[in-house]
């Protein structure tokens, strides 16, 4: 089915009935009839292709309509494998949700819109508790502040039944902030290559001090040896 649909969407060879064409290829392109082009295709024994019959005037390809079809599919697989899937995380507070956590939802939140995911952040007010709906909405408002650095809101908190709505969406790659775990991770793989650097330079160093068994200062020492002797038997 979705073959057949690729295919229905090309017209080829004697189904182009405009006058001239204009060919395109990896030398550059040309207009010509649409005769002259289609015998072309078929002294090189391929397809004459339409891919832009909106364009005056229409451009084609000389290419075997088999390939050409392979080569589309291909390239909207790739489209398609490139594609983000953005999900929705939620997060569920109660109206008098603690500080701790406050916290814990938020480090997890803030993951989520660093991954690239969306945020629904909700207060869900059980029994007589919609009475504090006020300070519902006060935390998902510091909610969306203490997460402005990587989020943005989508809309303000509303009410819908026993639950107060925050959405909030993640901002642009490169915008965001890297997180103070990413930081503290960043800084301690830097000062480890830095020490394992100066560790191998000591070594290093220590090597080039100890002279190897025929080395030039064992054999400064021999000179040295010979030169006494020499002066001995002179006297």
């Amino acid at each position: 089915m979705k073959n057949d649909k690729l295919k229905n969407q090309y017209r080829i060879n004697e189904q182009i009935r405009v006058r001239e064409v204009r060919i395109v290829g990896d030398e550059g392109s040309s207009v010509m009839s649409t005769r002259d082009a289609l015998n072309q295709a078929r002294d090189m024994g391929v397809d004459l292709v339409e891919i832009s019959p909106n364009a005056n005037p229409p451009v084609c390809r000389l290419i075997d309509y088999s390939k050409f079809l392979y080569q589309q599919k291909k390239r909207q697989k790739e489209m398609k494998a490139k594609q983000v899937k953005v999900e929705v995380k939620e997060i569920r507070f109660g109206p008098q949700t603690d500080e701790h956590d406050y916290q814990f939802k938020l480090k997890h939140a803030r993951e989520f819109l660093e991954e690239g995911n969306k945020v629904r952040a909700y207060v869900f007010f059980r029994g007589r508790s919609i009475l504090f709906k006020e300070q519902g909405e006060v935390l998902l408002l510091r909610f969306a502040n203490d997460l402005e650095e990587v989020g943005k809101v989508e809309g303000m908190p509303s009410l819908e039944g026993k639950k107060m709505f925050l959405y909030l969406a993640p901002k642009k790659a490169g915008s965001a902030k890297k997180s103070q775990q990413a930081r503290d991770r960043e800084a301690a793989q830097l000062e480890a290559k830095e020490a394992a650097k100066q560790q191998k330079e000591a070594q290093t160093e220590e090597t080039a001090e100890i002279p190897a068994n025929g080395g030039l200062l064992g054999n400064a020492k021999i000179s040295a040896d010979a030169l006494k002797k020499l002066a001995e038997s002179e006297d």
